[in-house]
């Protein structure tokens, strides 16, 4: 029998099947986002009583409702960079684990914001629509090279650090804000302030989550700041950038130009309707959320979260998830060769949990080979591995009266 099953949502990539299935996890597929009680229904009628997991991309969300209408829910899988459409809270509570993949799609994202600088400089769109309807534009008015402009990279993370290497290979000069020091790669330099940022920078790219701090971050007064002609590129989260602010600092002339992969309402599947307030305009590029979308990103996506999904069913390694405390114990030396268990232990980390729990263990005459606690805000995870199979008495035993104390919020054995 698999160990757990996992349900793929949003066409996530065939690797995440293939790595499911090396570590014993079998897995269904919905190639689509799924609303509230859609979700509910199909985790419900997941196959037979095993543990699950759900993969999503970014159409379907997580909410509390879905965490609490679904005990079986082990871990969910963020088969993507950001984890805004799930409930974090609702999720830690609950003692499910969240993943994402905070690496796989960084070059690709880098990658098509220097294309959309190239081609915002260039005309580049504008000039195709053109030519699709019959016109030549063939004219420099207006086009310059990228080469000495200055671009200015708002949030200094894995891919805003990317992207300044590349911009540095096209000979641009880089600038970076961000609210927490980073080491700059290259010749890159930090500013003190947003508004330093923009008064300086010919082009602005975003690279930041979606947070209160970050939403609508870039509104009429940023926009103004900015240098007159300056070009907004928006690949990060959609509520990042007033909209409405954008169109007119356009539509007045102040900002030369724009483009954006990420909006803040977006369509549930490519049958329904897309709207935008700068439809229409020849100076912004609209894409479909498709900073992610290469094969090579999405099959990297794919191999991650599988990976730090199975490790966490298999051990309870936690390295990667956004929720919970990160452990990655490995079995002490002591059970090598041996049958051996690991009990997972999520709990409310409140004063005096491990004495109650070490009371237990105490009570139970059970030999402890190792153990590891960390905590995270209001959860605490231990891990406690003994020389005994998942299958023994002793083992069941001790594992049902640690779950039994009112601080515990999950508790299973795993093989170690």
């Amino acid at each position: 029998m698999p160990r757990a099953h996992a349900l793929l949502l949003e066409k996530v990539h065939p690797s995440a099947d293939d790595e499911f299935a090396r570590h014993d996890v079998s897995s269904t597929r919905i190639d689509k986002g799924l609303d509230e009680a859609e979700l509910i229904a199909a985790l419900r009628a997941a196959p037979g009583d095993l543990p699950l997991v759900v993969g999503i991309r970014s159409k379907t969300r997580v909410t509390k409702a879905v965490i609490d209408a679904v005990d079986r829910l082990q871990a969910i899988g963020a088969f993507c960079i950001g984890t805004d459409q799930i409930d974090l809270a609702a999720a830690r509570a609950a003692g499910v684990a969240v993943f994402n993949a905070p690496f796989s799609s960084t070059r690709s994202v880098a990658e098509l914001v220097m294309a959309e600088l190239v081609m915002l400089s260039r005309q580049v769109f504008a000039r195709s629509r053109a030519a699709h309807g019959g016109k030549w534009a063939k004219n420099a008015q207006g086009s310059h090279e990228i080469r000495g402009k200055t671009l200015g990279i708002i949030g200094y993370g894995h891919i805003g650090s990317q992207l300044s290497v590349l911009a540095e290979a096209f000979g641009m000069q880089v600038l970076y804000y961000d609210v927490v020091t980073k080491l700059p790669l290259g010749n890159a330099r930090a500013c003190a302030s947003l508004d330093e940022l923009l008064a300086k920078s010919d082009f602005v790219s975003l690279h930041v989550p979606d947070t209160d701090f970050t939403r609508d971050m870039i509104g009429a007064r940023e926009l103004g700041a900015m240098r007159p002609g300056a070009h907004l590129v928006n690949a990060s989260r959609g509520r990042v950038v007033v909209l409405d602010a954008l169109r007119d600092a356009i539509a007045g002339g102040h900002v030369a130009g724009a483009a954006l992969d990420v909006y803040p309402e977006e369509p549930a599947s490519e049958s329904d309707p897309f709207v935008c307030a700068l439809q229409g305009q020849d100076n912004v590029i609209l894409t479909p959320h498709i900073g992610g979308s290469t094969q090579e990103a999405q099959a990297n996506i794919g191999l991650e979260v599988a990976v730090a999904v199975s490790r966490y069913l298999e051990g309870g390694r936690t390295l990667g998830c956004v929720n919970l405390p990160q452990l990655d114990m490995p079995p002490p030396p002591s059970l090598r060769g041996q049958a051996a268990c690991r009990l997972l232990n999520i709990h409310r980390n409140v004063p005096g949990v491990l004495s109650r729990i070490n009371a237990v263990i105490a009570q139970s005459n059970v030999n402890i080979a190792g153990q590891a606690l960390g905590t995270l805000d209001d959860v605490g995870l231990l891990l406690v591995d003994m020389p005994l199979r998942s299958d023994e008495p002793a083992a069941a035993q001790l594992c049902a009266a640690i779950a039994a104390l009112d601080t515990s919020v999950r508790t299973r054995l795993v093989e170690v």
